[in-house]
């Protein structure tokens, strides 16, 4: 390792393939750099001298030499050029293909222009340095941008016709109000909704992204009905409106941290604009599919009122099945309580840290019906005194120290319907604790659940009364046990975890895990 690292003075000569004891004169004499649009090769000569193989069945005299071609390809501006030395000059030529693929066909210029121009796109709307999942969320946000924005067209409509229902003296009278109702109402609702739920775009992205989008594909259908339902169209515009200000506090307060997870050379500002790009052309899109959909109909006005109510239910599907599908590849790297569980649960079992793409396929959306069905479910927060308190947590919070930052003991969730408990282990955090106190804590609960699923004898010892001395001595071993493990694995888990590309400086917990407690020595 030493050696391949670190290689000796003499690893790092190497000979020139000319003579080097040639004067500088001569390099300058002979080194002449041939512009692009000035090149003296024919299509037939290179395919000669590059792609020439000889027979040796064959001897008619000496074999024929060409340019020789230089390891080194430059692409820009939609071309591929390579480098290629004849002996006399550096000539550039234009290759079609990439860095593997030598052929050359100047004469099918469709092919040539083909390739310029989607190449040219594709730096058009495509950051240079982005992950490999980029392209299938594009593919995903295309299919929803388009038919989300269909929608907003045809509902746009519909609002114009049901205005226009009403009695003649309405109008001014509901654009006064819609100023103030659906306007104002619905900005201030965006404010509420924002300030309540802020560490929740951090904890929870997907969940909220796409429960939002939801909400905004329901306040298209609530402006859709407004023709259908003219008198109440003040109301009905202005809850429309509450959810699609909801939608898009969340779309700007989420974006930043889906486009910093494809932004693998920081280059953050790259991706948000390309970002944008994007939106604008692929609204665009949407509002011709509208509009051709508009002109199709335009003959028959009873078919073009009935047209958002037929599109609808398919354009909101496809619309949402893009968001679902896009948020899979939106690989998150900040770490929050469940993400950290996944890989310290993936550490204890196969002693590697997963990757974030593998933690995303994990983690899913996180809907919230598919909580709390795990054995031994963990929790970070403080206890609740209102439910009934094992002689555990007592204990645990009696041997609590000046040193310690955290503490851990069992808990009762939640009594269900058949009237048995729901166990669960509690991770109780002191003011002052750092990232490191909370991994290290929550690794020790992994290894406190899996001590306990492997002996299937604390399950009855939890809300059935008094522990005996026993019980609680055992429950002590098992912390203290715990403990040293997770301290041993701290380091190597923390190297392993900055490797993979986690952002392991900080773990981000929502508002309820966020609970701390002062310890007090008196």
């Amino acid at each position: 390792m030493q050696s391949t690292l670190n290689p000796t003075s003499n690893s790092r000569q190497f000979q020139f393939p000319w003579n080097s004891r040639k004067s500088p004169e001569f390099f300058s004499k002979t080194l002449k750099f041939v512009p692009i649009k000035t090149l003296a090769f024919t299509c037939n000569s290179l395919r000669t001298s590059i792609n020439y193989e000889p027979e040796e069945s064959l001897d008619e005299g000496p074999k024929p030499t060409g340019p020789t071609k230089l390891p080194v390809v430059v692409r820009g501006s939609g071309r591929v050029s390579r480098y290629f030395w004849d002996g006399n000059c550096l000539q550039l030529v234009s290759v079609d293909g990439g860095a593997l693929s030598f052929s050359f066909d100047f004469d099918d210029g469709f092919r040539k222009l083909f390739r310029i121009c989607s190449l040219s796109v594709r730096d058009f709307f495509i950051p240079k340095q982005v992950s490999e999942n980029y392209m299938e969320y594009v593919k995903w946000k295309f299919l929803h941008r388009v038919f989300s924005s269909a929608l907003q067209v045809l509902a746009t409509q519909a609002m114009f016709r049901a205005i226009g229902i009403g009695y003649s003296r309405s109008l001014p009278a509901a654009a006064a109000l819609n100023w103030v109702l659906k306007d104002g109402l619905g900005r201030l609702c965006r404010c509420i909704y924002t300030a309540s739920l802020a560490s929740a775009f951090d904890t929870n992205l997907k969940r909220v992204r796409f429960s939002t989008s939801v909400m905004f594909s329901v306040s298209i259908g609530v402006e859709l009905l407004t023709p259908t339902f003219p008198q109440y169209f003040l109301l009905l515009a202005s809850l429309a409106n509450i959810a699609k200000q909801i939608s898009l506090a969340c779309y700007l307060a989420t974006g930043s941290a889906v486009h910093r997870s494809f932004a693998v050379a920081d280059n953050l500002g790259e991706v948000s604009a390309k970002a944008q790009i994007q939106s604008v052309c692929f609204d665009n899109l949407g509002l011709m599919l509208a509009a051709s959909l508009n002109m199709l109909l335009k003959n028959n006005q009873s078919l073009l009122a009935g047209l958002p109510f037929v599109v609808y239910p398919i354009f909101s599907a496809i619309d949402l099945f893009g968001i679902y599908q896009g948020l899979k590849y939106v690989h998150l790297q900040t770490l929050t309580k469940d993400r950290l569980e996944i890989i310290l649960k993936t550490w204890i079992e196969s002693g590697r840290i997963p990757t974030p793409e593998e933690v995303s396929k994990e983690e899913g959306i996180d809907f919230m019906w598919s909580k709390g069905n795990e054995f031994w479910p963990i929790r970070i927060g403080c206890l609740n005194p209102k439910i009934l308190v094992p002689e555990f947590s007592v204990a645990a919070m009696q041997s609590l120290s000046g040193d310690d930052f955290y503490f851990m003991c069992m808990e009762i969730l939640h009594r269900g319907a058949t009237g048995t408990d729901q166990r669960g282990i509690l991770l109780c955090l002191r003011e002052g604790a750092s990232t490191t106190d909370v991994i290290t804590g929550l690794l020790q609960a992994c290894y406190v659940r899996k001590a306990m699923y492997l002996s299937g004898r604390w399950e009855n010892l939890i809300g059935d009364g008094d522990a005996s001395d026993s019980d609680l001595k055992e429950w002590s071993k098992l912390i203290e046990d715990s403990k040293r493990s997770a301290q041993a694995d701290l380091s190597q888990l923390n190297e392993q975890m900055s490797e993979l590309g986690w952002a392991a400086k900080n773990v981000l917990l929502n508002t309820q895990e966020q609970a701390r407690y002062s310890f007090v020595d008196d």
